[in-house]
């Protein structure tokens, strides 16, 4: 998480210009698990053969090391590796990706170039597969939507198996295991002594109305902050304020629009960390 990311650099400084105001307030993340999910590849139901293909490379690169090899370079000393997409071209064996490159450490860009844990797999799989890698940026709650129209081969952007979604894509194995995470600002210690998910829930649930919690738009944030039935989330009783991407709810929160976050691990940790560098 070592590395700072200049889209996430950009949207946070655009946002603090606008309504920081000069402000130095840095935030940190509480360190419990709130959900326990999985992330895997939603790949397109009309394409069996794919998916057996998918399950198979998960099984391999598990197996012989190159998976953790990747997540090191992200969550250890190594350092993250470039991936290009080609043109979109119907006349060429492509694999074409459906991912939401604001969500490091999973996927994000810098430049014209894709980094993250998803984009370099996807990199090696379309290698596995023999095909030309195409990778399409969108919003993320038209991935899977992409998929399930045949305008995408699979949805690789940090996804959570959700029954829902079964409706649009067929999940390979799941490669990852994640969690949500509570953002506040540095100074507020009012979490500070909790031990599990329960004492954080029970501080948000008494405030309730109260308080406004950001989320990542379509994710699993939103979902365990608004209650979800499908996914056995009571929700919070929190006004919920949607992003399109946690950078711009954390910078929210510095800003003193909404008084929590919520979002994946993974990238709450990258996102505050950019961010208090900055500050």
């Amino acid at each position: 998480m070592k590395k700072i990311v200049a889209v996430v650099m950009a949207m946070v400084m655009m946002t603090a210009l606008a309504g920081c105001g000069g402000s130095k307030k840095t935030a940190k993340v509480i360190e419990i698990w709130l959900t326990n999910e999985e992330y895997a590849f939603g790949v397109d139901k009309t394409q069996p053969e794919l998916l057996e293909s998918v399950n198979a490379f998960i099984e391999e690169i598990n197996g012989n090391g190159t998976f953790d090899e990747i997540c090191n370079h992200y969550f250890g000393d190594g350092k993250p590796v470039a991936v290009t997409s080609a043109a979109y071209d119907e006349s060429k064996d492509q694999l074409v990706v459906a991912t939401n490159a604001a969500f490091e450490p999973f996927e994000y860009m810098e430049g014209d170039s894709y980094y993250g844990i998803d984009m370099e797999i996807a990199a090696q799989l379309a290698e596995y597969l023999g095909k030309e890698l195409v990778i399409q940026n969108m919003d993320f709650e038209a991935v899977c939507l992409s998929v399930g129209q045949q305008k995408c081969d699979i949805a690789m952007a940090g996804l959570t198996v959700r029954e829902d979604r079964m409706e649009y894509v067929s999940f390979s194995h799941s490669y990852y295991i994640a969690s949500q995470k509570l953002i506040v600002a540095s100074d507020d210690k009012e979490f500070d002594e909790c031990l599990d998910a329960a004492s954080v829930e029970a501080i948000l649930k008494e405030k309730g109305g109260s308080v406004k919690v950001g989320v990542q738009m379509g994710t699993t944030g939103q979902f365990y902050a608004e209650g979800d039935e499908d996914w056995g989330f009571e929700g919070l009783g929190v006004e919920v304020i949607g992003y399109k991407n946690g950078a711009l709810a954390v910078q929210d929160l510095l800003n003193g629009n909404i008084n929590y976050v919520i979002i994946d691990s993974a990238p709450a940790e990258c996102i505050t960390d950019a961010i208090n560098k900055m500050q």
